[in-house]
């Protein structure tokens, strides 16, 4: 019988079940995936507390590798057999194996290991558009970036090296700081002492940045919006700290005519073509070693509890996996 972890309300990472599961046979358009590893972020927390919306009682996670079991009718893309990852499915990752639709998997080069999927599947997409969507950005720009340590935030700071984009990222502590400036970080503020907006001001000759990736949310909103240029813009792609405030939009004006985005992974991996290339893009960066994938935390998906209150708490670096 299979395993899962299960929550039926919302609240501390108590309300996380590990149960057996009855998994069935895959419908039209699906599969039966065994799962080899399963991605841990941040965003699973807001499903568990309930800033994200879920039909109870839930699974958890949507993030996973594994390899095809069974496919249903109607499928075409993978077979059985195939090593894939995804991410952004109906939740229910945490578990040994699962029936989930098809259209979520991609097929995973045979030279990247499933716990390098499992790590680098959601928060790899999201630097991808990041990076390669949201704004037209040019060798020599500099950006600012919160949770520069993070699992986001060392993948981002590489690949941002490799485009020729200057990041300034934000981290906790010096432990942090220095881990940041090995991954591609050319200017590190350690927020806990040092005056974000002024820094950021300092090394950009007062000018400020022309675009912020903020990650955070509440705690850190203000603070990105005063590191802006001129018609800057601000990129929420988080909400680590709770909710992004209500935006004045007068405030906009009187900054300097800013911009501020709340994208969704989900809209820039909806269309198959698309997700491919970005995807593609960023399998080759990890397979000729341009871009590595560190994983610092890892769990069995019986401990989901701790690695929540782990993640929460702020004590984990890069990436985080649960192997089964």
């Amino acid at each position: 019988m299979a395993q899962a972890v299960r929550f039926y309300e919302h609240g501390a990472p108590e309300v996380m079940k590990w149960e057996n599961v009855e998994v069935g046979e895959p419908g039209p358009h699906g599969v039966r995936i065994r799962h080899e590893a399963v991605g841990l972020n941040f965003a699973d927390t807001y499903f568990r507390t309930g800033l994200y919306p879920a039909e109870l009682p839930a699974g958890m996670g949507v993030e996973a590798a594994g390899v095809v079991e069974e496919v249903g009718s109607g499928v075409t893309h993978v077979q059985v057999g195939d090593r894939v990852t995804y991410t952004g499915s109906p939740l229910g990752a945490y578990s040994t194996e699962r029936v989930m639709p098809a259209a979520p998997l991609i097929p995973l080069p045979e030279a990247i290991r499933f716990d390098t999927a499992a790590a680098m599947t959601m928060r790899g997409l999201t630097t991808a558009y990041l990076l390669r969507r949201i704004h037209p950005l040019k060798a020599g720009d500099t950006v600012l970036l919160h949770a520069a340590a993070g699992g986001v935030g060392l993948i981002f700071t590489q690949w941002a090296k490799l485009l020729g984009i200057n990041v300034i990222g934000t981290v906790s502590t010096d432990e942090k700081a220095a881990i940041a400036r090995a991954h591609g970080c050319e200017h590190v503020i350690v927020y806990t002492r040092e005056n974000v907006a002024e820094r950021v001001r300092e090394i950009t000759d007062g000018a400020g940045v022309p675009v912020v990736y903020d990650s955070i949310g509440e705690s850190t909103f203000q603070t990105s919006l005063d590191c802006l240029a001129r018609r800057g813009l601000l990129v929420c792609f988080g909400t680590a700290s709770g909710p992004i405030p209500p935006i004045n939009a007068m405030q906009l004006a009187v900054k300097g005519s800013l911009f501020v985005t709340r994208p969704a992974l989900a809209d820039y991996i909806a269309d198959p073509a698309e997700r491919a290339e970005l995807a593609g893009e960023l399998f080759r960066h990890v397979e000729a070693g341009r871009i590595r994938i560190e994983i610092n935390q890892s769990y069995g998906l019986e401990d989901a509890v701790q690695a929540h209150h782990d993640l929460e708490s702020g004590r984990s670096i890069g990436s985080s996996v649960f192997r089964l």
